[in-house]
């Protein structure tokens, strides 16, 4: 049975494009993962200026036979936007040549640097987050677990728990992202005008309150996330505390909670997740990403619940993760959201 018999040549070939585009998709991330991997935006930082390939792959010391690929490797990062290519004739020589120079997205990946986000990058890429997605097909029908719980046989945090060295490279991934937050505050300060507390849930090791209590000292800031995570933490002042618990079952009281979430938005979503908790109001950080200009936004976001409840009470029961915005959300998106996608790790 031929199911395209009514459809043009063209149709087909623009589903053809279509299928390719997403079989194909995860080279894009693997081109990054070789970029962190060989330190390809720390070697043209330490240049000093844009690298030809001669020069790069001599740092590197690739063997001759790998030259030509690492050439397609980087024409396609520069594709992406990691790189710029810019061309130049030398003074002795009239043959034009190439050389690689640093763009915004590529600054990000230099290590050691205040904003860096090679360590979540790196993260994002390693193979127990990534490679969990490969158990799509068998998590469908494993009732009531998680993507992590097929893939590695427990939970995320029994996992790490269980190894220490990847709980610390999760939070050096979180403390990198984390930095971004500066940034943000610059713009949105006004954000914690009127409180007195808020409660940093999953605040990990408290890179976020303590850019808060640095910025804004007489603000209470409670970071609470699992024991086993804050056991060893502690405040370095009065108004930073670590407190461990279950956001499912209790959170400690304050004027406000903070939220770090990942929303996926089209233009016509623009609003983030709220959560409904009962407290005054809630902090939300997110991460945009835009329709199909690839653009994306990072923004401070201040939601008010307005339910009259008491923060600090059982919540497990009222928690709910909805989408607000310009025009409601059916769910009949929600399956090509990354938040969405992520929540089967979580």
């Amino acid at each position: 049975m031929d199911l395209l018999s009514e459809c043009k040549a063209s149709e087909v070939f623009e589903g053809q494009v279509v299928v390719y585009k997403h079989m194909h998709a995860y080279i894009d991330s693997m081109c990054l993962k070789w970029c962190l991997e060989l330190n390809i935006a720390d070697i043209i930082h330490k240049h000093g200026q844009p690298i030809t390939l001669h020069d790069l792959v001599s740092t590197l010391q690739v063997p001759p036979s790998k030259i030509s690929g690492v050439h397609r490797l980087m024409r396609h990062l520069a594709h992406n936007g990691f790189f710029d290519i810019i061309r130049f004739h030398d003074n002795n020589n009239e043959e034009e040549k190439e050389a690689y120079a640093l763009t915004v997205a590529s600054k990000l990946l230099v290590k050691g640097t205040q904003h860096s986000l090679a360590p979540m990058t790196k993260g994002a890429l390693d193979p127990t987050v990534s490679g969990a997605y490969h158990f799509l097909g068998k998590w469908t029908f494993e009732d009531n677990l998680t993507l992590f719980d097929v893939s590695l046989g427990t939970n995320l945090w029994e996992f790490f728990s269980k190894n220490p060295s990847r709980l610390s490279f999760f939070n050096e991934s979180m403390i990198s992202d984390s930095q971004m937050l500066k940034l943000g505050l610059k713009d949105h300060g006004a954000v914690f005008e009127g409180l007195e507390s808020i409660v940093d849930v999953g605040g990990g090791n408290g890179t976020i309150s303590k850019i808060i209590n640095a910025m804004f000292p007489e603000l209470k800031c409670i970071v609470f996330d699992l024991p086993h995570v804050v056991e060893n933490l502690s405040g370095s002042n009065n108004n930073l505390s670590f407190v461990g618990g279950d956001m499912f079952h209790s959170i400690p009281h304050a004027d406000a909670i903070l939220l770090k979430i990942v929303e996926c938005t089209s233009r016509r979503r623009t609003e983030a997740a709220c959560l409904d908790i009962g407290v005054s109001a809630t902090i939300l950080m997110e991460l945009q990403y835009g329709d199909g200009d690839g653009a994306a936004v990072t923004r401070l976001a201040k939601r008010y619940a307005r339910h009259g409840l008491d923060g600090g009470g059982d919540v497990g029961a009222r928690m709910s993760l909805r989408q607000v915005g310009d025009e409601a959300c059916d769910g009949s998106q929600c399956a090509t959201c990354p938040s969405s996608l992520q929540e089967f790790v979580l």
